[in-house]
């Protein structure tokens, strides 16, 4: 039986949801034309912190939690990135305790999944937009981001209003989820998540050093290159990272040839808003292609307003590294795996050989 193209690509797109895609439309148009015509930097972090919060539906139970959550989580991390900028060591241990969280996130479904790349794309977003423009507070790069969710949250507010849904919903039971996300998490073999924990937080961590020695602008291309790679359980083939860290290159490529081509910002964010809403509207459920659709929105909203398009080939330059870091961390944990695995089935033959010598030599 033939499946349709949808099940092929593992796209589950459900229902399009047309009002928090007109509460993230309304809520980054607003910043962006802000920052359109003053040619304030600061108005990136609030559109940036707009679409962060908007990635939560409001008309779901948890939604207004979840939104206050993403915004309070994503500005932290967006400042902590851009303090981390000029610190080697900081950007090391921040990076791998970010993959390490990811990972740990990961362990507990897709939902919790979805929230800890959120917040690895904030704090690749922070840190390479270090040193372009002269605003350089973290603090306020954290205050502008949380005022951009701020005013999606009110957006929301004024939504479930009109749907007669309670402002703020009754909470659940905290241990009923505990319960719940505990049951998830026993479904991952804890030897197996290890060497994906340990994958996760190698790349990062040489991804985020390599930004912060080499004093490299853009920064996020290279970071989120390594952070969208990993998220599709590259484990068990090899010819899948290929084939993944292929299409992330391609598809970089393509975003980087499309801005290069335009280059102007009132056309890119005429072009921007609408894909906003589409992308939020058909919001896909499957992990993996949730995970491309919002570092690829995150990554166009970010160089909407950038003038620096004369040099798309730094850019690819940083999309390349990336991309060869994640394949180099998964090739290196591949082979340690079947190292171990060498190891473990050498040590089960040993007994059994001892076993056998022995019953020979009791034999008469």
């Amino acid at each position: 039986m033939k499946k349709s193209f949808w099940k092929f690509i593992g796209w589950q797109p459900g229902r399009p949801a047309w009002g928090a895609a007109a509460v993230a439309g309304l809520g980054c148009a607003l910043p962006l034309l802000l920052g359109l015509f003053s040619g304030h930097p600061g108005f990136l972090w609030a559109t940036v912190g707009a679409f962060q919060a908007a990635k939560a539906n409001p008309l779901h139970r948890l939604g207004m939690l979840r939104m206050l959550l993403l915004i309070g989580l994503g500005a932290g991390s967006a400042g902590l990135g851009f303090w981390s900028a000029t610190h080697p060591l900081v950007s090391l241990g921040l990076f791998a305790f970010y993959g390490l969280l990811l990972a740990w996130l990961q362990r507990y479904g897709s939902e919790a999944g979805k929230l800890g790349i959120g917040l690895a794309i904030c704090l690749c977003l922070g840190q390479g937009q270090y040193g372009i423009g002269d605003f350089n507070n973290p603090q306020a790069i954290a205050a502008l981001f949380a005022l951009g969710g701020l005013w999606v949250t009110l957006l929301a507010f004024g939504l479930r209003g009109i749907h007669g849904l309670r402002m703020w919903p009754y909470m659940p039971r905290l241990f009923s989820m505990l319960k719940v996300l505990r049951r998830r998490a026993r479904r991952t073999p804890i030897r197996q998540w290890r060497l994906h924990a340990l994958t996760y937080m190698l790349a990062a961590a040489t991804s985020g050093l390599i930004v912060t020695m080499a004093n490299l602008p853009r920064g996020y291309w290279l970071t989120l290159a390594v952070f969208t790679t990993l998220q599709l359980d590259l484990q068990r083939s090899l010819v899948r990272a290929v084939q993944a860290g292929v299409g992330i290159f391609c598809a970089a490529a393509v975003l980087i040839y499309m801005g290069h081509s335009l280059a102007d910002p009132p056309m890119m964010v005429m072009i921007m808003l609408p894909l906003v809403m589409l992308s939020r509207a058909f919001q896909s459920n499957h992990y993996g292609l949730f995970v491309l659709q919002t570092t690829l929105s995150f990554v166009l909203l970010a160089e909407t307003l950038a003038q620096d398009w004369e040099l798309p080939q730094l850019r690819l330059i940083n999309a390349a590294i990336g991309v060869g870091v994640a394949l180099s961390a998964t090739l290196l944990m591949v082979a340690l795996r079947r190292l171990v695995a060498r190891i473990a089935l050498r040590r089960s033959r040993r007994p059994a050989e001892t076993d056998q010598d022995s019953n020979d030599s009791i034999k008469p």
